[in-house]
């Protein structure tokens, strides 16, 4: 009994280059449920879309050993498929999570005496003088009447002053802002795990280690915590990765849209299948300077700096989870038409997150614009290892000097971020040149 033959382990995978963790959003299939290789178990939320989990081999649905909305790392047993009569038992138990220690068993120095029970004893009596900092009593000689301090002194002297915690509830309190050694651990030895985090950032300061009641408490109903989503999570991580590392200068410029406009128009009386948007021409005039200036067309690799033959647009798609970056791969090659068709069935598959991995990953240099929701500049941040990001703002009628006339004309203001360890500020300069230069003579796009 327990000799697996024929069990299948469903595992929590890697769906995207990225991932880490998943969240199982939905079962497809239930405990009993016949399964073949290749058949959808389940949707899972990874960090920038909804994938399908499939099976790796046939058999029965067996268990199923994570609830809907659970999340789990990366490599983790959520399921089992064997045959009807097989004995997963071994499988099933080594999944489950390890248990906290009776409280019987914790250590006596940090454990809170009972209501009705003297203080813990202590070699001398509490109005006695202070101990000489050099006769410091052993922790097992602590009076209980701050058990909280005495478990934060009980953590650093056991872990060298680095309090017990899992990696995944380090990680996850560093995104929230949290300090780590101010949450109380409910895990095995007092150790830190994910629950704590959670509650702690659902109780505020009543769940925190060392924690005093305030003279105003905080009610449930004061408040709406929203759990964070998957690709919420890698944004906060990724962008945290770079505006702090990254060394980022900014170069602005206007440039003058009265072609563009005009060429639109043209376009769109042509036919339907014509008609561009201002972003679309801005994403192929980018591909275009990136062909003329290579070093732009860079990542930033650590050790090197990675200079692209091919250039890839990343195109900053805002969806209610948070942002996403679906890629016009190529997009120097492509005509306006097919770059318009391209970003919408993108933007549409972004934000009914069905894009694959390989739709999102892989861009050398990426276009955020905010125009069409009313703000006129401002700066994005890099996407790394891409060494540059052009952030693009509403096109306006402005009054501008012509000839030494006053005259209406349309302008929109543009700013690059770049990364000062692969693009220099004239480098930067000479690819807004090229940009504006294409941008302002339009037709230079379609020859």
């Amino acid at each position: 009994a327990g000799i697996l033959t024929m069990a299948t382990k469903v595992m929590m995978e890697a769906l995207s280059p990225t991932m880490e963790e998943g969240r199982l959003v939905k079962w497809n299939k239930n405990e009993g449920d016949a399964v073949k290789s290749g058949d959808v178990l389940a949707e899972v939320e990874t960090d920038k879309a909804i994938m399908e989990l499939v099976a790796r081999g046939d058999g029965v649905l067996r268990a199923r050993l994570i609830p809907e909305g659970a999340t789990t790392p990366v490599g983790q047993l959520i399921g089992v498929i064997a045959a009807a009569g097989e004995d997963i038992t071994a499988l099933t138990s080594a999944a489950a999570p390890s248990a906290p220690p009776p409280a019987a068993t914790a250590t006596p120095a940090v454990a809170p005496a009972p209501a009705s029970a003297p203080a813990v004893p202590a070699p001398a009596a509490p109005s006695a003088p202070p101990v000489p900092a050099s006769s410091v009593a052993p922790r097992t000689a602590m009076p209980a009447v701050d058990h909280h301090a005495s478990e934060q002194a009980l953590h650093a002297s056991d872990t060298g002053g680095r309090q017990l915690a899992s990696p995944l509830a380090r990680r996850m309190a560093s995104e929230r802002g949290l300090d780590i050694g101010q949450v109380r651990g409910s895990g095995p030895g007092g150790r830190i795990i994910k629950r704590d985090v959670e509650d702690a950032m659902a109780g505020g300061t009543a769940l925190l280690a060392g924690a005093r009641p305030t003279a105003q408490a905080v009610s449930a109903a004061d408040y709406t915590d929203a759990p964070l989503t998957q690709i919420r999570k890698t944004i906060a991580r990724r962008l945290s990765e770079s505006i702090g590392p990254v060394p980022t200068f900014y170069l602005s410029a206007e440039f003058d849209l009265s072609r563009v406009t005009d060429m639109r128009t043209a376009m769109a009386a042509i036919g339907p299948e014509y008609k561009v948007s201002v972003n679309d021409i801005v994403m192929k005039a980018v591909a275009a300077a990136l062909t003329k200036h290579p070093e732009v067309n860079s990542h930033w690799m650590g050790d090197k700096i990675r200079q692209h033959h091919r250039v890839h647009v990343g195109m900053a798609v805002a969806i209610p989870e948070g942002l996403i970056t679906p890629v016009i791969f190529d997009a120097d090659g492509k005509g306006l038409s097919q770059i318009s068709q391209e970003a919408r069935e993108l933007a549409k598959r972004a934000r009914d997150r069905k894009l694959q991995p390989h739709e999102y990953t892989g861009a050398t240099m990426s276009v955020s614009n905010l125009g069409m929701l009313g703000i006129d500049e401002f700066t994005a941040i890099i996407n790394p290892p891409e060494a540059a990001i052009l952030a693009v703002g509403a096109v306006e009628d402005k009054p501008v000097v012509v000839g030494g006339a006053v005259v209406i004309a349309k302008r929109m203001r543009v700013t690059m971020s770049c990364d000062h360890r692969v693009i220099d500020g004239a480098l930067g300069a000479q690819f807004l040149q090229t940009l504006r230069r294409l941008i302002e003579n339009p037709l230079m796009l379609v020859y």
